[in-house]
């Protein structure tokens, strides 16, 4: 009897210790892949961390888009129309609906300059929709859903 006792525990600790292995590995691999979002004002106000993949939205402001002697580097400001702008600097091509005045998603970095560096820029949808994360974001700060209907 004692021999299967041994048996059983050693079955049972074997599982226990594969069950934590995998769990830790599942969870470092989901750290390393989570992309917060920040508005504009929590970019400007430093809540935002440098370094770090993160997700940020905004509308592209009026006037602020620049592009470069390469023709694939832009540089444009985000706003929530209530005093909060960053700027961002993209190298790549730009979606089709990229406008100024325009709802964007932009996922990247900040760097030490608190300039996002971003490797994607998402503007996939009509003039009408407004990503979830920038609903309340419109000029003036007034409500975007208020102004649809």
């Amino acid at each position: 009897m004692r021999a299967i006792r041994r048996q059983r525990l050693a079955v049972v600790l074997f599982v226990v210790a594969g069950a934590t292995v995998t769990l830790t590995f599942a969870l470092l691999a989901l750290r390393e892949n989570v992309n917060l979002f920040y508005e504009p004002a929590k970019v400007v106000n430093g809540e935002a961390p440098l370094g770090v993949a993160i997700r940020a939205g905004g509308m592209v402001v009026d006037g602020s888009v620049v592009h470069d002697d390469t023709g694939l580097g832009v540089t444009f400001s985000l706003t929530d129309h209530r005093g909060n702008d960053f700027d961002v600097r993209f190298v790549g091509v730009l979606p089709g609906l990229f406008r100024e005045g325009q709802g964007i998603l932009v996922a990247g970095e900040l760097d030490e300059q608190r300039v996002f560096q971003a490797n994607e820029v998402l503007a996939k949808h009509d003039e009408n929709y407004v990503p979830p994360e920038l609903h309340g974001i419109a000029e003036g700060g007034a409500d975007i859903d208020a102004q649809a209907s």
